[in-house]
């Protein structure tokens, strides 16, 4: 369990493999025809659920206010209807995810009697307190392989002093790729979870990180805080035990003169205290579960998800209706649970068990499939097949080029090759749309792969696949709107999703994990 949780920079910052293995035929003989299953997803249907989840009643869905709660019992409500039990065994489709929101950090620290005021050279977003007469300093604070800036240094209970980036050899090539590819320990999405996680788990007390490329935007969240005088949330059970202070490049220097030249661990005398005071505020939300039980292997199951929340209201008081991002997601999830129950009804339903995961939370930090994927998992993770998660199907990308009737896949073949080639073959034989892998290069600086609630499945070595259409002009603006969803496309997609859901839970054998998680 991860004490760390780094402040949650997401807003800061998600391989295409041509590598075909040979896989099992998509549908057998002895199974039901899909397709007049997946012809009840319809514009109509879609386009009538967005218009009532991506409402000004709805208020933007912000997590833990009115409007998320009326989201929530929108869905529930249409479980019930659709007459698919909860996924608890109480019957409730609730699952409780218990959230805590920091007040804005204030103090400073002194280094060598020497204050640095919160806000101004310092940033931190939780709480620090203490004194302390040495730091320990790890130069990039990376552990891999055969390398480590820990070597002969015991950090239990110190304060760590880290410095970004990664080391390279006297060729200009990076050490750890042997090239000139930075690997994820340079990741600005990254980095500093990456190295703080570390530290931690070696036992730090406390982490001083200096990244003068990435302090602007560190203060520029931290101003972001102050300004809507609101800290960062995160799952109560997890608030952070140690905490993270970034340094500008003045109190850095004020313990390593040289800190952008010397990266040589090594152990600093030093007179420092902490004086950062913060608080929390405690914060209800809750993810959905239904559930379908499988009638030939219903202890393997297949998550399909999507995100129920948004991003509220503005200062100005405009509400951010978030029709794309997740609307989109939780209505396609609702049609295809609408179809796999009409298939059940018809005697057809799924040999593996299916649940339909509606998590609260994306926006925060991905906090609602956190929640469930490492605290409490209704169904085991080992038995968890796959997850296909669904954020933002219903628009175009500007950006792109070519045919409208794509949509981009992202993850496919990141844990298992044999879930991407399934993935191709089911939408060569029913869908037909355009598969595009531009996000799934490891090189993309958009990190997208990181940055929805399949990842907290990926890292868990579960398969995922993650279904995407692009950032627009609207994304995360009060004119993400219904009128502007492409309804034609927003139903392609869907039925994609559920035909490779379809195969997911019918073959005979589960799909198969050949990869290791990243």
């Amino acid at each position: 369990m991860n004490k760390f949780t780094l402040l949650a920079l997401g807003f800061l910052v998600a391989c295409n493999s041509s590598q075909k293995t040979v896989s099992e035929a998509p549908i057998s003989a002895e199974q039901a025809d899909p397709v007049p299953y997946a012809n009840t997803i319809t514009q109509e249907e879609l386009k009538e659920h967005l218009y009532t989840y991506a409402s000004d009643e709805f208020e933007g869905r912000e997590t833990g206010e009115p409007g998320q709660k009326k989201a929530v019992e929108y869905i529930k409500n249409e479980y019930e209807a659709l007459g698919i039990p909860a996924a608890k065994p109480d019957g409730d489709y609730f699952q409780e995810v218990p959230l805590e929101v920091a007040k804005v950090p204030m103090g400073n620290i002194t280094i060598n009697n020497k204050a640095f005021e919160i806000g101004e050279d310092v940033l931190a977003f939780t709480a620090a307190n203490g004194k302390f007469d040495q730091v320990t300093y790890v130069g990039y604070g990376i552990e891999e392989g055969d390398y480590s800036d820990y070597g002969g240094l015991n950090v239990t209970g110190k304060v760590v002093l880290i410095t970004s980036g990664e080391p390279m050899n006297q060729n200009g090539n990076y050490i750890l790729s042997g090239t000139s590819e930075k690997s994820d320990w340079s990741n600005m999405s990254e980095a500093m979870q990456k190295k703080g996680t570390l530290a931690m788990e070696k036992g730090a007390k406390g982490i001083l990180y200096y990244d003068s490329q990435n302090y602007p935007r560190y203060k520029g969240y931290f101003e972001f805080m102050k300004n809507n005088d609101s800290g960062k949330m995160e799952l109560a059970e997890h608030s952070d035990e140690g905490f993270v202070v970034i340094l500008d490049e003045a109190a850095a220097e004020a313990l390593i003169k040289d800190i952008e030249e010397d990266h040589t661990p090594k152990e600093i005398s030093v007179d420092l205290e902490f004086n950062i005071a913060s608080g929390s505020n405690k914060i209800s939300s809750e993810n959905v579960v239904a559930f379908l039980k499988g009638t030939e292997k219903p202890n393997e199951y297949l998550v399909i998800s999507s995100h129920l929340d948004h991003v509220g209201v503005n200062a100005n008081g405009e509400i951010h209706n978030g029709a794309d991002d997740d609307g989109s997601g939780t209505v396609a999830l609702l049609e295809i649970a609408e179809a796999f129950k009409k298939a059940a009804d018809a005697g057809h339903g799924p040999k593996r068990s299916i649940v339909f995961l509606h998590v609260t939370g994306e926006e925060k930090g991905l906090l609602g499939s956190r929640y469930y994927t490492d605290v409490d998992p209704i169904f085991p993770l080992s038995q968890t097949v796959a997850d296909l998660n669904i954020d933002m199907i219903g628009r175009i990308d500007p950006k792109r080029k070519g045919d409208r009737n794509y949509v981009y896949l992202i993850g496919s073949d990141k844990l298992s090759s044999d879930l991407h080639n399934l993935s191709e073959e089911i939408n060569a034989k029913y869908a037909n749309i355009e598969l595009d892998y531009t996000y799934n290069d490891e090189n993309d600086p958009n990190r997208f792969y990181y940055r929805s609630d399949h990842y907290n499945f990926a890292k868990n070595n579960i398969p995922i696949i993650f279904y995407f259409n692009g950032t627009h002009a609207d994304y995360h603006r009060p004119s993400d709107t219904p009128d502007k969803i492409n309804y034609d496309l927003l139903e392609n997609r869907t039925r994609l999703i559920f035909y490779t859901a379809w195969e997911v839970a019918n073959r005979p054998n589960k799909v198969l994990v050949d990869k290791l998680a990243k």
